[in-house]
């Protein structure tokens, strides 16, 4: 069978699928790699290596979420199954945008963070390709009170994209387990026709 690049107007090719469960696990990655630095003794190796590693992964994310905006205005997604009701079309249009907004704005401000940090330490990629720092940041005159704001905006930032998450997946979830409607089997590829699968009724348990 032929691989499908491209979306359809029943599911996702390749390209757009892949590019959502590396973001998806990149998010997870950041986060875990987030809450476990803090923990580590201050100026430890261990913890410089896992700042350098959450750094990769979290430009990884802002990378990959950039592809991803380019590739859905080159290949557009799929519309939402006819059974969805109209409020679950604007909720999923909703929580979609914010989840790009937020996947953008948390690397952003964590980028902005460590290029107003009064350390000045550099970020390297994997420890391989080396990333600037955002410019104008590393000259200001009062670097630590914008550090101190970005990390502020940066921690409730991704607050809001864990929650967001967690609701975007347990809505996946649902509409698989109970309303059988195929939107999540369309992430992988699969159509609801091909999988065998019939929305549920309205009504029905």
């Amino acid at each position: 069978m032929a691989i499908r690049w491209r979306n359809t107007d029943r599911t996702y090719g390749v390209v757009a699928a892949g590019v959502h469960w590396l973001i998806a696990i990149a998010v997870v990655a950041m986060i875990a790699l987030g809450s476990m630095m803090v923990d580590l003794p201050p100026g430890s190796a261990d913890q410089f290596q896992l700042y350098q590693l959450h750094k990769s992964v979290g430009i990884l994310v802002l990378l990959l979420t950039l592809a991803r905006l380019v590739w859905r205005l080159v290949s557009p997604a799929p519309p939402m199954p006819d059974s969805c009701p109209t409020w679950q079309r604007r909720a999923a249009g909703v929580s979609h945008a914010l989840l790009y907004i937020l996947t953008l704005a948390v690397p952003l401000t964590g980028w902005a963070m460590i290029s107003a940090s009064v350390w000045g330490i550099p970020t390297v990629l994997f420890g391989v390709v080396p990333w600037p720092h955002l410019p104008l940041l590393p000259e200001l005159p009062d670097k630590a009170a914008v550090e101190q704001a970005m990390k502020l905006v940066h921690a409730g930032l991704v607050w809001a994209l864990a929650g967001l998450a967690v609701l975007h997946a347990s809505a996946a979830l649902g509409h698989h387990f109970h309303a059988r409607d195929g939107v999540l089997l369309r992430m992988f590829g699969r159509t609801p026709a091909a999988a065998g699968m019939r929305p549920r009724a309205k009504g029905s348990p």
